[in-house]
């Protein structure tokens, strides 16, 4: 089995950060008087930068080297900085422009998952 290191080295280090931004939106954030829409805002995109960070140490650990692998880790990695990220900077400086960004995450990690369906089409129960 090949395990691909970089995809392990991202999944950690996006669990890592969605895990203090999520301690952080829980102690810290609630109680600087961010608005109930902000704290969900931003609690939303923490939970899709753990579900997609949970994706790239599949990718990992997958032991399945091809493009459209590659280009699915790629893309929710984008997605994570565009989407999560864009969410975190308009709740914590206040970056309203920002927002634009957040849609082109979001389809980042569609193209991320779409790309996944069509590997597993494509191996068709091989196992390479």
């Amino acid at each position: 089995m090949q395990i691909h290191r970089h995809w392990l080295v991202l999944a950690g280090f996006f669990g890592l950060t969605a895990t203090l931004l999520g301690a952080y939106g829980a102690h810290g954030l609630a109680a600087s008087g961010v608005t109930p829409s902000q704290l969900a805002a931003f609690n939303t995109a923490v939970q899709y930068q753990f579900f997609h960070a949970l994706a790239l140490l599949v990718l990992g650990w997958c032991g399945v080297r091809s493009k459209v692998i590659t280009f699915a880790g790629f893309a929710f990695v984008l997605g994570i900085l565009g989407f999560s990220g864009s969410i975190y900077a308009m709740v914590l400086l206040g970056s309203k422009g920002l927002g634009l960004i957040t849609p082109a995450g979001g389809l980042c990690f569609m193209l991320g998952w779409a790309a996944l369906i069509w590997a597993g089409c494509r191996l068709g129960g091989k196992n390479e």
